[in-house]
């Protein structure tokens, strides 16, 4: 995310001028042009003297001389060129200072006094009315006055200014003044916005909404920000970060899950394509054998160890692949148990038969076992269905996932199926 220190901000900008020449009355040569501004005959005989040295860099020189347009200005004309003349010098000190010392702590308050002139003097051209506005909401952002700068911001944006990224500085003027909710909505409608106009927002505005909404503790708007993520910028290390961002960092994540919902979102780095090196597949693994899943634990190493992120040399995952071998070799055929669990008064043994068939890919009959578990009752509802529509989801039945996706509804289990149903939404048809 872009910063703008005071530094930045004088470095960009001092450039920024008056935009402006002095023809003296007297030297007027036509009839239209002595109809044009009239100054004052102290203020342009200063003026004379102050614009060169400016432009010399002779703030010796040009300092009184501007003192001297302040005092004897009479109209909005004399105050303008007094101004512009002033807001000149006080840029091109701000530039010394810089070219002296690029790392020094520039104060650039003084280019206040002018700015608010040029502002509100009717005859500033109207074309310097975003520039100046900008500058001054610049002024305003780096003191931390967040309410002002958005005042000018929003000025300078009325005027037609765009440079600077402005509107991401709103954003970040009002989440600063404490108005997060109203800074991420106005984030989201910029991003609407470039996203009608053809063109995509830089990823760090997403970057930045996460960060915001989860600073303010919001987990729902945070979640949403995820969502938002990943359907524009679905890579892999996307979805990996946004994963692990919900739910799979031990203290700070967003949502404090237990190692049961942990392993659902295991299950979706894998349908991401997103599981990135030995720990991760090692960790998923290990949370499968734990659930007594061996045959997806086995699944899953070895497929860490055919991308070649697992190797050989792991001995956790060698310790841990026996240990699965020797289970499924005890755990014999399921087929019993569907006929007990079709016996059964509820559906527990329907869900855990169902939950061996999700772990060994057979997702047609984890299908059919978390349908009869369902029917059955006594289960939790929320788990069910977020592990059938993930076997739906496996089965290529998108609607028919985020059908069952729709159906969790506590958190932070709501939470896995949301983001479950932005990779189904990230999918081709």
């Amino acid at each position: 995310m872009k910063t703008f220190s005071k530094v930045a901000l004088a470095a960009a900008l001092v450039t920024v001028g008056s935009g402006m020449a002095l023809v003296p009355p007297a030297l007027a040569k036509d009839k239209k042009e002595a109809a044009g501004p009239k100054y004052s005959p102290d203020v342009v005989k200063a003026a004379q003297i102050a614009q060169p040295a400016i432009a010399a860099k002779n703030f010796a020189v040009a300092e009184p001389a501007i003192a001297q347009m302040d005092a004897a200005a009479k109209t909005d004309d004399d105050r303008y060129i007094a101004a512009a003349l002033r807001f000149d010098l006080e840029q091109q000190k701000v530039a010394a200072q810089l070219a002296a010392n690029p790392n020094a702590k520039v104060d650039d308050t003084a280019l206040a006094g002018p700015l608010d002139t040029l502002l509100t003097n009717p005859v500033t051209p109207r074309d310097m009315i975003g520039k100046y506005a900008f500058r001054r909401g610049a002024l305003s952002y780096n003191a931390k006055q967040y309410p002002v700068a958005i005042k000018y911001f929003e000025q300078a944006q009325a005027a037609g200014y765009t440079d600077n990224d402005i509107g991401m500085l709103i954003v970040r003027a009002r989440v600063e003044s404490g108005d997060t909710a109203g800074g991420l909505a106005a984030l989201d409608a910029a991003i609407t916005k470039q996203t009608a106009a053809g063109q995509k927002a830089p990823e760090d505005y997403y970057r930045y909404g996460i960060a915001r909404a989860n600073a303010s503790k919001n987990q729902a708007l945070t979640l949403e920000w995820l969502k938002k993520y990943v359907a524009a910028y679905p890579s892999p290390k996307n979805w990996r970060d946004v994963i692990v961002t919900y739910g799979l960092q031990d203290r700070n994540s967003i949502a404090q899950l237990d190692n049961a919902q942990k392993l659902d979102l295991y299950r979706l780095l894998r349908a991401a394509k997103a599981l990135a090196d030995q720990a991760d597949y090692a960790e998923y693994a290990q949370k499968a054998f734990d659930k007594g899943l061996p045959a997806e634990t086995q699944t899953v190493l070895k497929e860490g160890a055919a991308s070649g992120k697992l190797p050989a040399s792991n001995s956790y995952a060698a310790t841990l692949a026996s240990s699965a071998a020797q289970s499924l070799r005890s755990e014999g055929s399921l087929a019993p148990l569907e006929k007990k669990a079709a016996a059964s008064a509820d559906g527990k043994l329907a869900s855990q038969t169902a939950e061996a068939y999700l772990g060994a890919d057979n997702n047609a009959k984890a299908i059919e076992l978390y349908r009869l578990a369902l029917q059955k009752g006594g289960v939790n509802t929320d788990e069910v269905n977020t592990r059938l529509g993930i076997a739906l989801a496996r089965s290529g039945d998108k609607a028919g996932a985020k059908a069952a996706f729709a159906l969790v509804t506590g958190a932070p289990r709501s939470g896995i199926a949301n983001l479950w149903v932005s990779w189904l939404d990230s999918q081709p048809a």
